[in-house]
């Protein structure tokens, strides 16, 4: 990657490679292998990070899951209580 004003006031042969003439080492080359690494530690984090939330995802799926079932357990015992009290009012009112 060529940045604007990289080289001026360097000697002619020594251009990019931080005054090593003929290195074959060049400014640009030390640049990519930096970015490169930036991005490979991005790119870890994410993966990473993506992994703890696939993690978290299957939690909250299981704790939601157990909560509609444990839900309607006690939507049908609220509905068989229900029944047994309004039972029990029918009753008493007959009887009265």
């Amino acid at each position: 990657m060529r940045r604007a004003g990289l080289g001026e006031g360097v000697p002619p042969g020594s251009y990019g490679n931080y005054g090593y003439a003929n290195s074959g080492y060049s400014a640009c080359e030390e640049e990519n292998e930096r970015l490169t690494e930036s991005l490979r530690n991005k790119v870890t984090a994410i993966k990473s990070l993506s992994i703890e939330i696939g993690h978290e995802v299957k939690t909250q799926n299981k704790l939601l899951s157990e909560m509609v079932s444990g839900y309607v357990f006690k939507k049908f015992d609220l509905i068989f209580a229900n029944n047994k009290i309004s039972t029990f009012i029918h009753f008493e009112i007959q009887r009265s």
